[in-house]
């Protein structure tokens, strides 16, 4: 059976970009401001979810990474638990992960995601391994993680009013909502347009990053820190400061996605 490999995406052969140094840089941020905060019962702005129902989804996701990396047949366990329990299952292992005391889910998280990144820091950039879907490659993988970094540390941001300080580590955020298009399309059950769309962001210190022709007629444009949002669902496009040009340019900002 043929499996694909980082969900047909091209991704980048090595971490010229230093996209491992950001993951680890990311959990930092974040650990700093979990750890001033007592109370992880605060609700998120994801129904349902508390501030521990957000760690606790890291915290799940950094071991399954690190089991299907170090242990791939034994990860096959928890591909089948997710096919069985389909949309639901984050929710159920979140909920599960949340009732674990502050103190020691904030160390799990730490330690996890510690060993995930010297692990992924020792394994070839081309390795394959097990994955929900497809299997993935320390190339996708760790730009995976940093995004889910990230998007779950946004909604502790906003649950305690705080504000996240927009970094370039938003760089590898942003690639992957601009390689996810075709996803984006197919979750609403359209084709990914033929024509190519041009993505010009502004950066945080206010250079421009550009992915495809300057001459494209379909444009997105913003900042970085918008168009991450918006790719990971965290803000609907209309309330940034996004703008499409081009009928297709706004289908793809109404349900884009980095969801793989």
């Amino acid at each position: 059976m043929a499996y694909m490999v980082n969900y047909n995406l091209a991704v980048p052969d090595v971490d010229d970009a230093g996209v491992l140094a950001a993951l680890v840089a990311e959990g930092d941020e974040l650990d700093v401001l979990v750890t001033a905060v007592d109370d992880w019962s605060v609700p998120t702005p994801a129904t349902g979810w508390t501030i521990a129902h957000q760690m606790a989804h890291l915290a799940w996701s950094d071991a399954n990474a690190l089991s299907a990396l170090r242990t791939p047949d034994a990860f096959t366990a928890e591909l089948e638990r997710a096919e069985a329990e389909g949309s639901g299952h984050a929710d159920k292992a979140a909920a599960a992960g949340a009732t674990t005391p502050r103190s020691v889910l904030l160390e799990e998280w730490r330690t996890g995601r510690a060993e995930l990144a010297a692990a992924l820091r020792d394994t070839p950039w081309d390795h394959a391994f097990p994955w929900y879907m497809s299997k993935v490659t320390p190339a996708l993988m760790v730009p995976l993680r940093l995004m889910e970094t990230w998007a779950h540390g946004q909604d502790v941001f906003d649950a305690v009013g705080v504000a996240h300080p927009p970094t370039d580590r938003l760089r590898h955020v942003a690639l992957l909502g601009v390689l996810g298009r075709a996803l984006s399309f197919a979750a609403v059950g359209l084709p990914e347009p033929a024509a190519p769309f041009r993505v010009e962001l502004t950066a945080p210190d206010g250079q421009t990053w550009a992915w495809g022709p300057e001459t494209a007629a379909q444009r997105v444009q913003g900042s970085a820190m918008d168009f991450c949002l918006c790719v990971t669902r965290r803000r609907p496009w209309r309330a940034t400061d996004m703008t499409a040009t081009g009928d297709d340019a706004q289908k793809w900002l109404e349900s884009a996605r980095v969801f793989l």
